[in-house]
């Protein structure tokens, strides 16, 4: 089980790279274009901005680990062990219920856009804003997964920490 953690995790570290890669050449393209061959591209500045997109979501999803997302730990830092789980407890519980809770409206506004293209790629919008989606579903199973280990008495900052030692932590 370890082994396969392991892989998915440098799998999804390898996608978030090459997404990162092509926002780069693009953004690479759109520079020379633009300043060099004074000639604009209207695709790159669309392509950028899927790209982008699906990087921070992407990302978001499967790179970082819980430490990384922005959270206000003044309180949480401040109280013993225990006082410390129970926050971390009823706030895993919270964000998976809120993300579970908008899980059909998301779904729907995404099927929506089925009949949608972006305006110069002609990407179908529903596609472009999947990644919003997947994000909301991942985070539900990350948040129930952490207070599932929670209720067991494990402590997932450890394993967060564990996973920051074996080289999938994003610094």
């Amino acid at each position: 089980m370890n082994r396969l953690v392991h892989r998915a995790r440098r799998m999804a570290l390898d996608i978030a790279a090459l997404m990162l890669g092509g926002l780069f050449l693009v953004f690479l393209i759109q520079i020379g274009a633009r300043y060099l061959f004074n000639a604009p591209l209207l695709w790159t500045l669309e392509a950028c901005l899927t790209l982008w997109l699906w990087v921070v979501f992407w990302g978001a999803a499967f790179v970082l680990t819980e430490k990384d997302h922005v959270r206000f730990d003044v309180l949480y830092d401040s109280v013993g062990k225990r006082a410390r789980r129970v926050f971390a407890l009823v706030s895993a519980i919270a964000i998976a219920a809120g993300f579970l809770a908008a899980l059909p409206a998301t779904w729907s506004y995404i099927d929506f856009y089925q009949i949608k293209r972006s305006a110069v790629l002609a990407i179908r919008l529903d596609i472009v804003f999947s990644i919003y989606g997947l994000f909301a579903l991942v985070i539900v199973l990350r948040y129930l997964w952490r207070a599932w280990l929670l209720m067991r008495g494990t402590d997932p900052d450890v394993l967060d920490d564990r996973a920051a030692q074996d080289g999938y932590h994003v610094q």
